[in-house]
């Protein structure tokens, strides 16, 4: 099993164990989305999302939402940060960047992008 497979599993197991995003995983758009992290999937700094770094959501916000899903710039993304962020949870130190992208996928409606 190659390192993406083994990240894979430990998402599921992240979703299903904190009971993020729903009752059913759509593992063909978690694997979108972590495709969509690129290398930052493989390394422990940056394959985490800080909430509370507001240059980091601003980031999010610019490189995932407006150019990588193509949305328009409303204040409605900011609160979808902050929702996902509270989906999450405030005690979640792993917020890992690819369970965070596919909750902004499915907030946004964008799953075909990533199937």
């Amino acid at each position: 099993m190659g390192k993406f497979d083994e990240l894979m599993e430990t998402f599921v197991a992240d979703m299903t164990k904190k009971k993020i995003g729903g009752a059913k995983i759509d593992q063909a758009v978690l694997k979108g989305a972590a495709k969509a992290c690129g290398p930052s999937l493989y390394r422990k700094d940056s394959a985490i999302v800080a909430c509370s770094d507001k240059e980091e959501m601003a980031r999010i916000r610019k490189n995932f939402l407006l150019k990588k899903l193509e949305l328009k710039d409303t204040p409605k993304l900011d609160e979808a940060l902050k929702e996902v962020c509270k989906e999450m949870g405030s005690s979640n130190r792993n917020k890992y960047r690819a369970i965070f992208y596919y909750l902004l996928i499915k907030k946004f409606k964008k799953s075909t992008m990533f199937k």
